[in-house]
């Protein structure tokens, strides 16, 4: 039951958003509604380590090594936007209570609907959870009802709802392949099982459908042009939700149907997600060199990150733990920079990098955290996402693909100069902005946010490790 009372408890939290009109006791409530879903995602981790798999309600409720993974990166991801939404909230949107209210509505249902994804055994419920999760969100990402929100809202919608119908049409065409065998349960073990026996040229359609319509969430390019609005304009505890972890959470259902499209002959599937990582890690690292907005640069860091993901993902086995590692250290790094990004926003009132000018006086905590996450992200020793890199690297290495790995330094290079060009320019010279000191609750979430980033750059725990290693046997026929 620990399973169904995952994102039970965000509903619960949103519904005493809605019937109590004390914001206190709704930030309250948000919170520890965070915190139990962390402690309970831990759980479920642990009972996966040890039983492989838990199931709720078979062929329609389970949890596996991947799915926990997931689980868990979602709970610490969640856990750190409640906390820091209570103090940045309240600051941005001091004088109007009521919205605050709305607020916590509509975080907490994205919340469950995120929690949801993962759960799922069969793809055709997964879908619906997938699109839930745009439905919610996009009232957050335009929450700040500004003509830049409301327009971003709007592209974010109607993009992705697109892609979503161009996935369902993929879905479909594998449970069409599914009842032509007279196979009736519908699940993705099943599709796995059954590939093999379903025709080539169906699974490269369905592969192609579902790699377009659910790579336009994920942010691949060129299906990426939402993303940097949305990523920008939304509040920033919605922003590390949805760069931190929503994105990769869509990837899931990707990486749930690779055992089916590796069995399509040629290694079909590994070379489109090479070139396609490619062309998303290349074109995202241009793209953070002419950037103006502080926000923007970390967005297009996330198509940066993404793309690594599936150049991992398109390595074969070889590269499937280093994939996994990539994605675990994104979503812990990510989401602290758009955390660093929120101070400094709370700082100067500006997302404008040429208008910010010597941040470490203006606020030492920002500027610090803005310095060493922007490092860390763009993949800078000693922090988590260097040691994740090196194992892509290692992996493309390893596996003969020498162009992959070539390619990949010169992109991750342009990348890191860009992103250091940016943060110097706004933390050093003389301040822009008078002194100012941070809501407690956004200090805490940045020393809570480094802790796994400086953990996991320095050594990966056996207990990371045993759960990585199992994630990947899900990922094999």
């Amino acid at each position: 039951m620990i399973i169904i009372a995952v994102p039970l408890i965000p509903i619960l939290a949103a519904l005493v958003a809605l019937l109590n009109p004390r914001l206190d006791i709704t930030r309250m409530m948000t919170v520890l509604g965070g915190i139990a879903t962390l402690v309970l995602t831990l759980i479920l981790a642990d009972q996966v380590s040890q039983h492989l798999r838990i199931t709720v309600l078979p062929h329609w409720i389970g949890v596996d090594g991947l799915s926990a993974l997931i689980l868990v990166l979602q709970g610490f991801v969640v856990l750190t936007a409640t906390v820091y939404s209570w103090g940045y909230m309240k600051r941005v949107t001091a004088l109007h209570p009521r919205r605050q209210q709305q607020f916590y509505v509509n975080f907490n249902l994205f919340l469950a609907s995120l929690f949801m994804v993962p759960i799922f055994l069969q793809p055709a419920l997964t879908w619906v959870a997938v699109e839930l999760t745009t439905v919610l969100s996009v009232f957050l990402v335009g929450f700040d009802n500004t003509p830049q929100a409301l327009e971003a809202a709007w592209k974010y919608a109607v993009i992705t709802i697109m892609g979503a119908t161009v996935a369902v049409l993929g879905i479909f065409l594998l449970l069409w392949g599914l009842l032509a065998l007279h196979v009736s349960i519908q699940t993705w073990s099943a599709l796995t099982t059954a590939a093999s026996e379903m025709p080539v040229d169906q699974l490269k359609i369905a592969f192609v459908l579902i790699f377009i319509g659910f790579g336009t969430k994920v942010g691949i390019v060129p299906m990426h042009t939402w993303l940097p609005d949305a990523h920008s304009q939304a509040p920033t505890p919605v922003c590390a939700l949805l760069s931190g972890i929503e994105v990769g959470t869509i990837l899931y259902v990707i990486m749930r149907l690779w055992p089916v499209f590796e069995q399509i002959p040629g290694g079909f599937a590994q070379d489109w997600a090479l070139i396609f990582g490619l062309i998303s890690v290349g074109t995202a690292a241009f793209l953070m060199i002419q950037v103006r907005d502080f926000k923007r640069l970390f967005a297009f860091s996330t198509v940066e990150q993404m793309g690594i993901i599936l150049v991992g993902l398109g390595l074969g086995p070889a590269g499937h733990y280093a994939m996994l590692y990539q994605f675990l250290t994104h979503a812990v790094t990510k989401s602290l920079v758009f955390y660093s990004a929120g101070a400094v926003f709370l700082a100067t009132s500006t997302l404008d990098i040429a208008s910010v000018k010597g941040l470490i006086r203006i606020s030492p905590v920002a500027a610090g955290s803005l310095l060493l996450s922007g490092l860390a992200i763009a993949g800078a020793p000693p922090f988590a996402v260097f040691l994740s890199e090196l194992a892509v690297f290692r992996a493309s290495l390893l596996s003969g693909h020498i162009i992959v790995l070539v390619l990949l330094l010169v992109f991750l290079a342009l990348a890191f100069f860009g992103i250091l060009r940016h943060l110097n320019q706004m933390i050093f010279g003389q301040p822009s902005h008078p002194r100012i000191t941070l809501p407690r609750s956004v200090t805490l979430t940045l020393v809570i946010g480094w802790i796994p980033v400086l953990v996991l750059g320095l050594y990966l725990p056996a207990s990371v490790h045993h759960l990585l290693t199992l994630t990947t046997l899900t990922l094999r026929r």
